[in-house]
């Protein structure tokens, strides 16, 4: 499941469109301008923010460009604006992806899961945290300067949890993400995994300081 931000004025099409998405199972959060969208953003940020072109007040291009100065959420433009000129001006403002409507909600679920997967990629080089260094273009860990030897699922289950650090990620989330797509297993996988991977990278794995459990929700990496 995606955290989302729609910020679209037309309340029939912002409804219908959060409906949608809920039944393919993302959360939807929604905003009618682009300053009420700026201000959902900043008090929490989505995992994608689904973005009209044509609003009041601040336009599609200017909210898209000041969610790219604030970090690299991923944006994909939903407009009836259709044109090339327009394309090029969503793009260049830093959209991830142009949908032009109306569209199917199974084609906008598409294009945001695989917008999902080109953003959750590595590509961000090493990220540190404390004596835990994880090289997201090596795809190598290690402790204290010493590697670490993690199985695929377990290096993307830390993958996943680190890109956000102190954001709780529910079990199925982590099923979905990690595992893959509309994955209907057991929500065990993800305990039994993050029990081995507490075993590698944690000093006391029983008092872990980098895989954390939230009862009753998930887990979250840090705060560290």
């Amino acid at each position: 499941m995606a955290a989302l931000l729609l910020i679209e004025d037309d309340p029939l099409v912002r409804r219908g469109m959060q409906l949608a998405l809920r039944r393919h199972g993302h959360d939807v959060r929604t905003a009618d301008t682009g300053e009420a969208g700026l201000r959902e953003f900043a008090t929490t940020p989505p995992d994608l923010v689904v973005l009209d072109l044509m609003l009041p007040g601040i336009d599609g291009f200017e909210v898209c460009r000041r969610i790219r100065a604030a970090g690299e959420v991923p944006v994909i433009m939903l407009t009836a604006r259709g044109d090339d000129f327009d394309v090029v001006g969503g793009l260049a403002a830093g959209a991830d992806d142009y949908v032009v409507k109306p569209v199917q909600p199974t084609v906008l679920d598409a294009r945001i899961r695989a917008v999902l997967r080109r953003s959750n990629g590595p590509h961000d080089g090493v990220r540190a945290h404390r004596d835990l260094h994880i090289d997201t273009v090596a795809l190598t860990v290690s402790l204290r300067g010493a590697p670490v030897s993690l199985t695929p699922t377990e290096f993307r289950l830390l993958l996943t949890l680190s890109r956000a650090p102190g954001r709780v990620f529910g079990r199925q989330q982590l099923l979905e993400e990690v595992w893959e797509h509309h994955y209907l297993g057991d929500s065990r996988l993800v305990d039994n995994c993050v029990q081995r991977l507490r075993a590698k990278i944690e000093i006391s794995p029983a008092r872990p300081e980098y895989v954390q459990t939230v009862r009753g929700f998930g887990y979250r990496f840090g705060p560290v």
